[in-house]
């Protein structure tokens, strides 16, 4: 899939990592580093713009090394980027750590995986097909 891109920021395109990988890291694009504090969040640039494909959505989603090794994750995770939305990507990042986390320049700061999408179309009904869980909630498969 060919999706057009214009990179304003000072770093390369995203690209994968390997051959397998669903997610393209993205790139933080900024002129000072960001002090991101305990329970803080920031929107952080990435100088990217891109026309995703009718049908489709950019999905962002957290690193699972950030995550773990320094409580960083994707506030809205996963972020969405709509097919007609032409401004900045940007990211909302939290830090959930009990420290100070610096944001540098061309950090890699999240992923962003391309993936299809269905159109919804209501159909109004007066029934459900049953199921054996029917209404049961929260946690309800996990009791027997």
């Amino acid at each position: 899939m060919k999706i057009k891109i214009i990179n304003k920021s000072k770093h390369k395109l995203p690209e994968y990592s390997t051959d397998a990988s669903a997610g393209m890291d993205l790139r933080a694009n900024i002129d000072n580093e960001i002090v991101l504090k305990p329970m803080q969040r920031v929107l952080v640039p990435t100088g990217l713009f891109v026309e995703i494909p009718v049908g489709y959505e950019a999905q962002i989603r957290p690193r699972s090394g950030l995550a773990i090794s320094k409580g960083i994750t994707v506030l809205n995770a996963p972020g969405t980027i709509d097919a007609d939305y032409r401004g900045e990507v940007c990211i909302i990042l939290i830090n959930l750590s009990e420290e100070n986390f610096v944001i540098k320049d061309g950090e890699r700061i999240c992923q962003m995986i391309i993936a299809k999408h269905e159109k919804a179309e209501w159909i109004n009904t007066e029934r459900l097909v049953e199921t054996d869980r029917g209404s049961g909630g929260f946690g309800h498969t996990g009791k027997k």
